[in-house]
């Protein structure tokens, strides 16, 4: 994944947590972390229900997940949690189809995807993929060369996105489309995942793109302009949620009902101050290459009170009515998306939280 740049693009890109890439030596450090932080169930807890394998793209927002298994929250619940890392969507959505594990954490414009036929590995649709739970709005800011001051100076740039008709990519078009740039006014180039874009563009090889944290956090550090964050110019976003496929989840009701709750007293722990510094020794613990100063700056984003982590992981309804909008404007072949709730089944959820 990385290239042989090797001195500060590769601390980068080792620091870097929310990368699409990664090497299998990282999943199996990740893999080798997670089973050790899983404890011994504690007295008092839910009778065994088992195991879940749950899919992740290793990073900051499995911080819930590193809490509940570092807490002993699942164990609490009555479950073992096996936290598996992926290679990309294209991979966890193939592995999602097969069965392979049991809960995805990924953006929900992949499941819209793939259940309407749209997405890119070739399994055909997917109607069987459904949302659970939410998590955050993936906190997409649009970073750019440090000579780039507004959206008017994109104007005859390039732009880089990881590929032309993800959910990001949209995002990316719409946020300038609003500021009344149409796709006319600028080059599109795909350049991978957030590593490779980060890379490129300390490289020069295009002047801005969309990143999550920490990217935009170590993009600012190096004199690069965040000339905003994609909530603020398109409104509610649903990012990353909880997925699973139908048939799944009505034969292992008690269990997915279990993660749930463990999740959403994960997420209370997070934002409860008094926890603070726990909470960033489990996330330097869980991403040792992480710096503690970044460690520090990135609890500062995802646990902000407004726009971090949802809130008990709800599912923010209107922030999918954002993403079938998107995708109705851009995907090709052209649909017209109007149901979330084709999408989200809210009946684990409800019986996780009442």
């Amino acid at each position: 994944m990385l290239s042989s740049t090797k001195s500060m693009l590769g601390k980068v890109a080792c620091t870097a947590f929310m990368a699409c890439m990664i090497p299998a030596v990282l999943v199996t450090s990740v893999q080798a972390q997670t089973q050790a932080a899983a404890e011994p169930k504690p007295q008092g807890s839910a009778p065994a229900l088992g195991e879940i394998t749950v899919n992740i793209f290793p990073g900051g927002f499995n911080w819930p997940s590193y809490v509940a298994q570092d807490k002993g929250f699942f164990a609490q619940h009555g479950i073992q949690v096996d936290l598996q890392s992926t290679t990309g969507s294209v991979a966890q959505m193939t592995d999602l189809s097969k069965g392979r594990f049991d809960i995805a954490m990924t953006a929900i414009d992949n499941i819209v995807a793939y259940v309407e036929g749209e997405g890119e590995a070739p399994i055909g649709p997917q109607p069987d993929f459904v949302a659970v739970m939410g998590s955050d709005s993936s906190f997409l800011s649009l970073v750019a060369a440090p000579e780039i001051k507004s959206y008017e100076d994109l104007r005859g740039k390039t732009l880089s996105v990881d590929a032309r008709t993800t959910g990001y990519a949209f995002v990316l078009y719409d946020m300038l489309a609003r500021k009344g740039l149409t796709q006319n006014d600028y080059t599109i180039e795909t350049a991978g995942g957030m590593v490779q874009r980060w890379n490129a563009l300390q490289a020069h090889k295009q002047v801005a793109t969309l990143f999550s944290a920490p990217f935009n956090i170590l993009a600012r550090n190096k004199g690069f302009n965040q000339i905003a964050t994609a909530t603020d110019v398109i409104g509610p976003y649903q990012g990353n949620v909880a997925a699973t496929r139908r048939s799944w989840a009505k034969q292992n009701k008690p269990k997915l009902v279990a993660f749930i709750q463990a999740y959403v007293e994960a997420i209370d722990w997070l934002y409860d101050p008094k926890n603070h510094d726990e909470a960033i020794r489990i996330l330097l613990k869980n991403v040792p290459q992480m710096s503690p100063e970044l460690a520090a700056t990135t609890y500062g984003e995802l646990l902000d009170p407004n726009s971090g982590f949802f809130h008990k992981g709800r599912v923010s309804v209107p922030g999918i009515r954002t993403v079938l909008a998107l995708r109705t404007r851009y995907a090709m072949p052209h649909k017209v998306l109007k149901d979330p709730m084709k999408y989200y089944d809210p009946t684990y959820y409800r019986a996780a939280v009442h």
